[in-house]
């Protein structure tokens, strides 16, 4: 249906009229982009930081990281590894300057089967903004939504009153553990999904509601709201503005800058998709998952078996890039250049 250029006028951008229904969060470490679309929260990933510490605009945080590193000292694998989290950190330090919520910082993927190993570093995160001077009411921590991600979840909650935000979640499996273990945030992949679909199946392409992706986060949504979980479904990984418009009323989105921006010159009626009534109207069926549980449902999801183990490769291996980037800097700093 075209709208007159009168009426277009009038009506809110499909991104105002988004923030109505559902909390919007910038999907990026680059704060122009935060400046211009005024996300509530934002969210990074070791993808995202590599992408933005490569800017000639970020190189300050670049420097003071090593210089972190540095100074205090050890082999050089600790001193990277120090000015790595450092460097996650002072992102997130800069980010929560430019939104009134909170920001997600990504513990290191290499450590996605290591329960104690998860614990440890994001305790050093939260730390690390303590030092800072923000308090840990701002920062959610990510997690890879493996089972020992779960539950290293589930003890930075109840131990710590660390708020966590369970990425790399693809199978309902996952939301359902995620759930249980009462983590404040989950982050299911609606675009990763897609692609699985696409790349595996006859069908390549799909309309809004029947994005495999879409009715993924939509069960979900579904199962949250009908049982009374308090974990917040924030979608994310998006290919395109239809799978964002088709989850119009989902807790949380968190958006790429490019969709963002596609979003505010969108001048369509949005009509809420999702909704708390609508979900405990639906015929789910509760259940509970043990270890046992969990891996054999997850297991049963070949998609999300591959797309997890897919994921947690490339945010390690953008994880060993950062290092090598930072070893360069390091390696300069200690010759004086």
């Amino acid at each position: 249906m075209s709208v007159s250029p009168v009426k277009r006028q009038k009506m809110e951008s499909a991104l105002d009229q988004l923030k109505h229904y559902t909390t919007v969060v910038a999907d990026t470490g680059d704060f122009n982009a935060i400046d211009e679309y005024k996300p509530l929260d934002a969210t990074t990933n070791p993808s995202l930081i590599l992408a933005a510490a490569q800017m000639p605009a970020y190189q300050k945080l670049v420097d003071d990281a090593v210089a972190y590193g540095k100074k205090l000292g050890g082999s050089e694998e600790e001193q990277i590894k120090n000015a790595s989290d450092k460097l996650f950190v002072l992102f997130g330090a800069e980010i929560l300057k430019r939104i009134p919520g909170r920001v997600s910082t990504e513990v290191d993927a290499r450590l996605s089967f290591d329960k104690e190993g998860m614990i440890q570093r994001a305790r050093r995160l939260i730390d690390l903004y303590k030092e800072a001077g923000i308090g840990k009411d701002r920062i959610l921590i990510k997690l890879s939504s493996t089972w020992e991600g779960i539950q290293a979840g589930k003890v930075l909650e109840a131990e710590y009153g660390i708020h966590c935000n369970m990425t790399l979640l693809f199978s309902f499996a996952q939301a359902v553990a995620c759930a249980e273990a009462g983590v404040t945030l989950i982050s299911p992949f609606v675009g990763r999904i897609l692609d699985w679909y696409v790349a595996n199946g006859d069908k390549k392409s799909y309309e809004g509601s029947e994005d495999p992706g879409v009715k993924s986060v939509t069960k979900i949504y579904n199962y949250y709201k009908k049982f009374g979980y308090k974990t917040i479904v924030m979608g994310a990984s998006f290919r395109n503005t239809g799978e964002i418009k088709a989850l119009t009323g989902c807790d949380y989105l968190t958006i790429s800058p490019k969709l963002l921006a596609e979003l505010s010159k969108e001048h369509v009626k949005l009509t809420p998709t999702l909704s708390v009534k609508e979900a405990q109207a639906c015929d789910l069926e509760k259940i509970h998952l043990d270890e046992k549980a969990f891996r054999w449902h997850h297991n049963e999801d070949q998609m999300a078996v591959e797309k997890l183990s897919d994921g947690i490769r490339k945010f390690a291996a953008d994880a060993v890039k950062l290092e090598r980037m930072l070893k360069v800097h390091l390696i300069s700093y200690s010759q004086g250049l």
